[in-house]
Protein backbone atom coordinates (compact mmCIF):
# COMPACT_ATOMS: atom_id res chain seq x y z
CA UNK A 1 0.00 0.00 0.00
CA UNK A 2 1.27 3.11 -0.44
CA UNK A 3 2.08 5.27 1.91
CA UNK A 4 1.44 8.68 -0.41
CA UNK A 5 -1.53 10.99 0.58
CA UNK A 6 -3.01 12.45 -2.81
CA UNK A 7 -4.91 15.75 -2.70
CA UNK A 8 -7.43 14.39 -5.66
CA UNK A 9 -6.98 10.69 -6.54
CA UNK A 10 -9.65 10.49 -10.07
CA UNK A 11 -10.76 6.75 -10.56
CA UNK A 12 -11.20 5.88 -14.47
CA UNK A 13 -9.35 8.27 -17.29
CA UNK A 14 -12.14 9.39 -19.37
CA UNK A 15 -12.22 12.96 -20.71
CA UNK A 16 -14.00 13.83 -17.53
CA UNK A 17 -10.87 12.28 -15.32
CA UNK A 18 -8.36 13.14 -17.61
CA UNK A 19 -9.58 17.16 -17.44
CA UNK A 20 -9.86 17.06 -13.63
CA UNK A 21 -6.46 15.95 -13.22
CA UNK A 22 -5.00 19.08 -15.58
CA UNK A 23 -7.38 20.68 -13.53
CA UNK A 24 -6.24 20.04 -10.52
CA UNK A 25 -2.38 19.17 -11.17
CA UNK A 26 -2.61 22.71 -12.67
CA UNK A 27 -3.59 24.34 -9.54
CA UNK A 28 -0.53 22.14 -7.62
CA UNK A 29 -2.88 19.34 -5.86
CA UNK A 30 -0.89 16.15 -5.52
CA UNK A 31 -3.02 14.55 -8.30
CA UNK A 32 -3.29 10.53 -9.33
CA UNK A 33 -5.23 8.75 -12.35
CA UNK A 34 -6.19 5.39 -11.10
CA UNK A 35 -7.26 3.64 -14.42
CA UNK A 36 -7.46 0.05 -15.52
CA UNK A 37 -7.13 0.45 -19.23
CA UNK A 38 -6.12 2.67 -22.04
CA UNK A 39 -6.77 5.92 -21.17
CA UNK A 40 -9.95 7.79 -22.48
CA UNK A 41 -12.45 5.72 -21.73
CA UNK A 42 -15.06 5.40 -24.62
CA UNK A 43 -13.35 8.43 -26.37
CA UNK A 44 -10.78 6.15 -27.09
CA UNK A 45 -12.84 3.57 -28.80
CA UNK A 46 -14.48 6.57 -31.28
CA UNK A 47 -12.49 6.81 -34.52
CA UNK A 48 -14.00 10.46 -36.11
CA UNK A 49 -14.16 13.64 -33.59
CA UNK A 50 -15.59 16.47 -35.19
CA UNK A 51 -17.26 18.23 -32.33
CA UNK A 52 -14.32 18.77 -29.69
CA UNK A 53 -14.03 22.92 -30.09
CA UNK A 54 -10.99 24.27 -32.27
CA UNK A 55 -10.62 20.91 -33.13
CA UNK A 56 -11.76 20.43 -37.09
CA UNK A 57 -11.16 16.37 -36.79
CA UNK A 58 -9.35 14.29 -34.40
CA UNK A 59 -9.36 10.56 -33.61
CA UNK A 60 -10.38 9.30 -30.13
CA UNK A 61 -6.99 7.77 -29.04
CA UNK A 62 -5.39 10.84 -30.81
CA UNK A 63 -7.55 13.33 -28.58
CA UNK A 64 -7.41 10.89 -25.45
CA UNK A 65 -3.71 10.97 -25.51
CA UNK A 66 -3.08 14.23 -25.71
CA UNK A 67 -5.33 14.83 -22.60
CA UNK A 68 -3.13 12.36 -20.67
CA UNK A 69 0.00 14.03 -21.77
CA UNK A 70 -1.38 17.91 -20.92
CA UNK A 71 -2.33 16.74 -17.44
CA UNK A 72 0.82 14.54 -17.09
CA UNK A 73 2.85 17.82 -18.25
CA UNK A 74 1.63 19.44 -14.89
CA UNK A 75 2.70 16.65 -12.69
CA UNK A 76 -0.60 14.56 -12.70
CA UNK A 77 0.62 10.37 -11.89
CA UNK A 78 -1.05 8.43 -14.20
CA UNK A 79 -1.08 4.52 -12.50
CA UNK A 80 -2.90 1.05 -14.13
CA UNK A 81 -4.92 0.15 -11.36
CA UNK A 82 -8.30 -1.84 -11.21
CA UNK A 83 -10.28 0.24 -8.47
CA UNK A 84 -12.85 -2.14 -6.73
CA UNK A 85 -13.91 -0.33 -3.79
CA UNK A 86 -13.69 2.86 -1.62
CA UNK A 87 -13.79 4.19 1.55
CA UNK A 88 -14.80 7.68 1.72
CA UNK A 89 -16.00 8.30 5.32
CA UNK A 90 -13.40 11.20 6.77
CA UNK A 91 -11.30 13.76 5.36
CA UNK A 92 -8.35 11.33 4.25
CA UNK A 93 -10.43 8.57 1.80
CA UNK A 94 -9.41 5.05 0.79
CA UNK A 95 -9.64 3.88 -2.75
CA UNK A 96 -9.05 -0.02 -2.89
CA UNK A 97 -7.41 -1.51 -6.45
CA UNK A 98 -6.19 -5.32 -7.31
CA UNK A 99 -2.86 -3.98 -6.71
CA UNK A 100 -3.00 -2.00 -3.64
CA UNK A 101 -4.67 0.87 -1.38
CA UNK A 102 -4.30 4.45 -2.14
CA UNK A 103 -4.94 7.48 0.06
CA UNK A 104 -6.38 10.60 -0.97
CA UNK A 105 -8.39 13.67 0.55
CA UNK A 106 -10.85 13.61 -2.14
CA UNK A 107 -11.80 11.34 -5.39
CA UNK A 108 -13.09 12.13 -8.67
CA UNK A 109 -15.34 9.67 -10.20
CA UNK A 110 -14.98 9.25 -13.53
CA UNK A 111 -15.82 5.48 -14.34
CA UNK A 112 -17.86 6.11 -17.27
CA UNK A 113 -20.35 3.57 -18.74
CA UNK A 114 -20.07 0.67 -21.30
CA UNK A 115 -22.61 -0.65 -24.26
CA UNK A 116 -25.86 -1.94 -23.14
CA UNK A 117 -25.96 -5.71 -23.60
CA UNK A 118 -29.46 -6.98 -24.61
CA UNK A 119 -30.02 -10.13 -24.05
CA UNK A 120 -30.91 -11.08 -27.61
CA UNK A 121 -30.19 -15.30 -28.19
CA UNK A 122 -26.96 -15.81 -29.54
CA UNK A 123 -26.12 -12.30 -28.33
CA UNK A 124 -23.32 -13.53 -25.45
CA UNK A 125 -22.63 -17.01 -27.36
CA UNK A 126 -21.23 -14.75 -30.32
CA UNK A 127 -19.50 -11.80 -28.47
CA UNK A 128 -15.96 -11.81 -30.40
CA UNK A 129 -16.68 -14.02 -32.89
CA UNK A 130 -18.99 -11.81 -34.83
CA UNK A 131 -20.81 -9.49 -32.43
CA UNK A 132 -19.02 -6.55 -31.34
CA UNK A 133 -19.73 -3.52 -29.40
CA UNK A 134 -16.97 -1.40 -31.08
CA UNK A 135 -16.65 -0.61 -35.01
CA UNK A 136 -13.10 1.57 -34.44
CA UNK A 137 -11.72 -1.89 -32.11
CA UNK A 138 -13.11 -4.12 -35.10
CA UNK A 139 -14.22 -2.82 -38.24
CA UNK A 140 -11.02 -4.02 -39.83
CA UNK A 141 -11.92 -7.78 -39.21
CA UNK A 142 -14.79 -7.19 -41.84
CA UNK A 143 -13.53 -5.77 -44.78
CA UNK A 144 -15.24 -6.92 -47.96
CA UNK A 145 -18.01 -9.00 -45.58
CA UNK A 146 -21.23 -7.99 -44.79
CA UNK A 147 -22.38 -6.51 -41.17
CA UNK A 148 -25.70 -5.83 -39.47
CA UNK A 149 -26.08 -2.51 -37.23
CA UNK A 150 -28.61 -2.65 -34.67
CA UNK A 151 -29.36 0.82 -33.38
CA UNK A 152 -30.55 3.95 -34.39
CA UNK A 153 -29.34 6.73 -32.20
CA UNK A 154 -26.04 9.00 -32.38
CA UNK A 155 -23.48 5.67 -31.76
CA UNK A 156 -24.81 3.47 -34.31
CA UNK A 157 -25.42 5.84 -37.17
CA UNK A 158 -22.12 7.36 -37.18
CA UNK A 159 -20.46 3.27 -36.69
CA UNK A 160 -22.45 2.27 -39.19
CA UNK A 161 -20.98 5.09 -41.54
CA UNK A 162 -17.53 3.95 -40.19
CA UNK A 163 -18.19 0.63 -41.31
CA UNK A 164 -18.87 1.72 -45.06
CA UNK A 165 -15.24 2.25 -45.26
CA UNK A 166 -14.32 -1.42 -44.64
CA UNK A 167 -17.56 -3.98 -45.29
CA UNK A 168 -19.42 -4.57 -48.35
CA UNK A 169 -22.63 -3.96 -47.41
CA UNK A 170 -23.58 -2.40 -44.03
CA UNK A 171 -27.15 -2.96 -42.90
CA UNK A 172 -29.13 -0.78 -40.05
CA UNK A 173 -31.83 -2.64 -38.28
CA UNK A 174 -34.57 0.49 -36.71
CA UNK A 175 -37.49 0.27 -34.56
CA UNK A 176 -38.84 3.05 -35.65
CA UNK A 177 -41.25 3.86 -38.83
CA UNK A 178 -38.96 4.76 -42.01
CA UNK A 179 -37.42 7.73 -41.99
CA UNK A 180 -36.79 7.88 -38.37
CA UNK A 181 -33.88 7.82 -36.18
CA UNK A 182 -32.62 9.29 -33.00
CA UNK A 183 -29.81 10.40 -34.57
CA UNK A 184 -29.24 13.93 -34.55
CA UNK A 185 -30.17 15.58 -37.74
CA UNK A 186 -26.87 16.54 -39.20
CA UNK A 187 -25.31 12.89 -38.44
CA UNK A 188 -29.16 11.46 -40.00
CA UNK A 189 -28.73 13.50 -43.44
CA UNK A 190 -24.81 12.53 -43.50
CA UNK A 191 -26.14 8.70 -43.09
CA UNK A 192 -29.43 9.31 -45.23
CA UNK A 193 -26.68 10.26 -48.32
CA UNK A 194 -24.05 6.86 -47.76
CA UNK A 195 -25.43 4.93 -50.37
CA UNK A 196 -23.31 2.40 -48.87
CA UNK A 197 -26.03 1.63 -45.73
CA UNK A 198 -29.23 -0.15 -46.09
CA UNK A 199 -32.02 0.25 -43.94
CA UNK A 200 -34.31 -1.96 -42.58
CA UNK A 201 -37.24 -0.41 -40.66
CA UNK A 202 -39.85 -0.96 -38.02
CA UNK A 203 -37.86 -3.84 -36.80
CA UNK A 204 -35.22 -5.63 -34.65
CA UNK A 205 -32.88 -8.28 -33.94
CA UNK A 206 -34.35 -11.50 -32.38
CA UNK A 207 -31.30 -14.19 -32.52
CA UNK A 208 -27.76 -14.75 -33.61
CA UNK A 209 -26.69 -17.71 -34.60
CA UNK A 210 -24.02 -19.67 -36.81
CA UNK A 211 -21.75 -22.35 -36.51
CA UNK A 212 -18.85 -21.01 -34.13
CA UNK A 213 -19.22 -17.87 -35.83
CA UNK A 214 -21.31 -15.23 -36.53
CA UNK A 215 -23.50 -16.57 -39.73
CA UNK A 216 -27.01 -14.98 -39.80
CA UNK A 217 -29.52 -12.92 -37.89
CA UNK A 218 -33.36 -13.28 -37.74
CA UNK A 219 -34.90 -9.77 -37.97
CA UNK A 220 -38.22 -9.43 -36.30
CA UNK A 221 -40.72 -7.01 -37.69
CA UNK A 222 -42.47 -5.45 -34.69
CA UNK A 223 -45.62 -4.75 -36.29
CA UNK A 224 -46.54 -7.81 -38.58
CA UNK A 225 -44.62 -10.02 -36.22
CA UNK A 226 -42.65 -11.66 -39.30
CA UNK A 227 -39.49 -13.08 -38.57
CA UNK A 228 -36.69 -12.99 -41.65
CA UNK A 229 -33.61 -14.73 -41.76
CA UNK A 230 -30.81 -12.57 -43.53
CA UNK A 231 -26.86 -13.74 -43.61
CA UNK A 232 -24.47 -11.61 -42.73
CA UNK A 233 -20.73 -11.73 -41.24
CA UNK A 234 -20.97 -9.14 -38.09
CA UNK A 235 -23.61 -7.74 -35.61
CA UNK A 236 -22.79 -4.67 -34.47
CA UNK A 237 -24.87 -3.16 -31.36
CA UNK A 238 -25.67 0.37 -30.10
CA UNK A 239 -28.47 0.53 -27.98
CA UNK A 240 -27.29 2.95 -25.13
CA UNK A 241 -25.18 1.98 -22.57
CA UNK A 242 -24.79 1.11 -18.44
CA UNK A 243 -22.78 2.63 -15.84
CA UNK A 244 -19.83 1.28 -14.48
CA UNK A 245 -20.74 1.95 -10.75
CA UNK A 246 -21.16 -1.39 -9.20
CA UNK A 247 -18.02 -0.46 -7.16
CA UNK A 248 -19.97 2.36 -5.48
CA UNK A 249 -22.88 0.21 -4.10
CA UNK A 250 -23.81 1.46 -0.64
CA UNK A 251 -21.51 4.18 -0.76
CA UNK A 252 -22.59 6.07 -3.17
CA UNK A 253 -26.00 7.57 -3.88
CA UNK A 254 -27.61 6.09 -7.52
CA UNK A 255 -30.53 6.24 -9.09
CA UNK A 256 -32.63 2.74 -9.89
CA UNK A 257 -30.86 2.94 -13.40
CA UNK A 258 -27.26 3.02 -11.44
CA UNK A 259 -26.41 6.48 -12.55
CA UNK A 260 -24.45 8.23 -9.44
CA UNK A 261 -26.35 11.60 -8.34
CA UNK A 262 -24.83 14.74 -7.65
CA UNK A 263 -24.86 18.65 -7.15
CA UNK A 264 -25.01 19.35 -10.99
CA UNK A 265 -23.76 23.07 -9.85
CA UNK A 266 -20.48 21.43 -7.85
CA UNK A 267 -20.34 17.76 -8.93
CA UNK A 268 -20.66 16.95 -5.53
CA UNK A 269 -21.91 13.24 -4.41
CA UNK A 270 -23.58 12.63 -0.66
CA UNK A 271 -19.98 12.23 0.39
CA UNK A 272 -17.95 14.74 1.44
CA UNK A 273 -15.14 15.32 -0.62
CA UNK A 274 -16.25 13.14 -3.16
CA UNK A 275 -17.43 14.16 -7.02
CA UNK A 276 -18.69 12.68 -9.89
CA UNK A 277 -18.39 13.42 -13.20
CA UNK A 278 -19.31 12.07 -16.96
CA UNK A 279 -20.72 9.24 -18.26
CA UNK A 280 -21.72 7.77 -14.81
CA UNK A 281 -23.81 10.54 -13.48
CA UNK A 282 -27.10 11.59 -13.93
CA UNK A 283 -27.10 14.32 -16.79
CA UNK A 284 -28.92 15.07 -19.73
CA UNK A 285 -26.05 15.11 -22.11
CA UNK A 286 -23.14 12.79 -22.04
CA UNK A 287 -20.66 14.00 -24.65
CA UNK A 288 -17.06 14.33 -24.54
CA UNK A 289 -17.34 18.44 -24.22
CA UNK A 290 -19.81 17.90 -21.11
CA UNK A 291 -17.60 15.34 -19.25
CA UNK A 292 -14.78 18.10 -19.66
CA UNK A 293 -16.90 20.43 -17.93
CA UNK A 294 -17.89 18.41 -15.59
CA UNK A 295 -13.82 17.45 -15.11
CA UNK A 296 -13.21 21.34 -14.37
CA UNK A 297 -15.87 21.94 -11.80
CA UNK A 298 -14.94 18.82 -10.02
CA UNK A 299 -11.65 19.52 -9.78
CA UNK A 300 -12.03 23.24 -8.37
CA UNK A 301 -14.74 22.32 -5.76
CA UNK A 302 -12.22 19.90 -4.81
CA UNK A 303 -9.38 22.16 -4.19
CA UNK A 304 -12.03 24.61 -2.58
CA UNK A 305 -13.06 21.79 -0.38
CA UNK A 306 -9.41 20.49 1.04
CA UNK A 307 -8.23 24.18 1.60
CA UNK A 308 -11.83 24.91 3.75
CA UNK A 309 -11.10 21.07 5.44
CA UNK A 310 -7.42 21.94 6.11
CA UNK A 311 -8.06 25.53 7.56
CA UNK A 312 -10.70 25.11 9.23
CA UNK A 313 -9.02 22.02 11.06
CA UNK A 314 -6.12 23.28 11.60
CA UNK A 315 -8.17 27.19 13.38
CA UNK A 316 -10.77 25.10 15.45
CA UNK A 317 -10.39 21.44 15.62
CA UNK A 318 -6.74 21.11 16.34
CA UNK A 319 -6.13 23.73 18.69
CA UNK A 320 -5.41 23.72 22.79
CA UNK A 321 -8.23 26.63 23.60
CA UNK A 322 -11.62 26.83 23.24
CA UNK A 323 -13.13 28.33 19.93
CA UNK A 324 -15.89 30.24 19.44
CA UNK A 325 -16.62 29.97 16.16
CA UNK A 326 -18.83 32.70 14.85
CA UNK A 327 -21.21 31.84 11.74
CA UNK A 328 -21.97 34.77 10.00
CA UNK A 329 -22.41 37.09 6.80
CA UNK A 330 -20.76 40.67 6.08
CA UNK A 331 -24.00 41.22 4.35
CA UNK A 332 -26.53 39.90 7.10
CA UNK A 333 -27.12 43.21 9.09
CA UNK A 334 -28.18 40.83 12.50
CA UNK A 335 -24.41 39.33 12.13
CA UNK A 336 -22.85 43.03 11.89
CA UNK A 337 -24.79 43.74 14.95
CA UNK A 338 -23.41 40.73 16.92
CA UNK A 339 -19.92 41.29 16.26
CA UNK A 340 -19.51 43.93 19.05
CA UNK A 341 -20.79 41.34 21.60
CA UNK A 342 -18.97 38.29 20.24
CA UNK A 343 -15.50 40.64 19.94
CA UNK A 344 -16.73 42.17 23.26
CA UNK A 345 -16.80 38.66 24.85
CA UNK A 346 -12.90 37.85 23.48
CA UNK A 347 -11.55 40.54 24.64
CA UNK A 348 -12.70 39.53 28.18
CA UNK A 349 -10.96 36.24 27.92
CA UNK A 350 -8.00 36.98 26.43
CA UNK A 351 -5.38 34.41 24.72
CA UNK A 352 -7.64 31.54 26.83
CA UNK A 353 -10.32 31.42 23.91
CA UNK A 354 -9.95 31.41 19.79
CA UNK A 355 -12.53 33.54 17.59
CA UNK A 356 -12.93 32.19 14.52
CA UNK A 357 -15.60 34.29 11.60
CA UNK A 358 -16.96 31.85 9.30
CA UNK A 359 -18.75 33.41 6.45
CA UNK A 360 -21.95 31.00 5.70
CA UNK A 361 -22.16 32.09 2.01
CA UNK A 362 -18.53 30.90 1.21
CA UNK A 363 -18.33 27.72 3.52
CA UNK A 364 -22.00 26.06 3.15
CA UNK A 365 -20.71 23.21 3.41
CA UNK A 366 -19.01 23.21 7.03
CA UNK A 367 -22.28 25.72 8.07
CA UNK A 368 -24.49 22.80 7.04
CA UNK A 369 -21.90 20.00 8.38
CA UNK A 370 -22.93 21.86 11.82
CA UNK A 371 -26.66 22.80 11.32
CA UNK A 372 -26.31 26.42 11.07
CA UNK A 373 -29.98 27.50 10.00
CA UNK A 374 -29.86 31.05 10.67
CA UNK A 375 -27.11 33.37 11.34
CA UNK A 376 -25.77 34.92 13.60
CA UNK A 377 -24.73 31.63 15.31
CA UNK A 378 -21.76 31.02 17.42
CA UNK A 379 -20.82 27.40 18.25
CA UNK A 380 -18.20 27.03 20.90
CA UNK A 381 -15.33 24.05 20.29
CA UNK A 382 -13.35 22.15 22.69
CA UNK A 383 -10.66 19.78 21.55
CA UNK A 384 -12.35 19.16 18.40
CA UNK A 385 -15.49 18.95 19.66
CA UNK A 386 -18.65 21.32 18.88
CA UNK A 387 -19.81 21.82 22.99
CA UNK A 388 -22.37 24.42 22.53
CA UNK A 389 -24.55 26.33 20.14
CA UNK A 390 -25.30 30.18 20.74
CA UNK A 391 -28.50 31.48 18.51
CA UNK A 392 -29.04 35.05 17.65
CA UNK A 393 -31.17 35.73 20.69
CA UNK A 394 -28.61 34.52 23.28
CA UNK A 395 -25.89 36.23 21.56
CA UNK A 396 -24.36 38.69 24.33
CA UNK A 397 -20.89 39.42 25.86
CA UNK A 398 -22.21 38.31 29.46
CA UNK A 399 -23.63 34.74 28.07
CA UNK A 400 -20.62 33.83 25.68
CA UNK A 401 -18.29 34.21 28.53
CA UNK A 402 -19.98 32.25 30.82
CA UNK A 403 -20.06 29.43 28.13
CA UNK A 404 -16.66 29.87 27.14
CA UNK A 405 -15.34 30.01 31.04
CA UNK A 406 -17.03 26.45 31.27
CA UNK A 407 -15.01 25.13 29.42
CA UNK A 408 -11.75 26.26 30.49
Amino acid sequence: MSTKIYDVAIIGGGPGGLTAALYASRSKLATVILEKGQAGGQLATTEEIENWPGTIHSTGPELSAKMLEHAQKFGAESIREDVIGIEADGFIKTIKGRNGEYKAKSIIVSTGAEPRILGIPGEREFRGKGVSYCATCDADFYEELDVVVLGNGDAAVEEAMYLTKFAETVTVVVIHEEGKVDATPVVAERAFKNKNIKWIWNSTISEIGGDGIVEWVKVKNINTGEVTDMATNGVFVFVGTVPRTKIFEGVLEMDDRGYLIVDPQTMASNKDGVYVVGDCRQKYLRQVVTAAGDGATAATVAEKYIHEEENFAEDVLEVDVPVLVAFWSPTSEASMKSMPAIEGAIEQLGDSVKLVKIDTYRNQRISNRYNITSIPTVVLFNKGQAIDTVKAAEISTDNLVSKAKALL
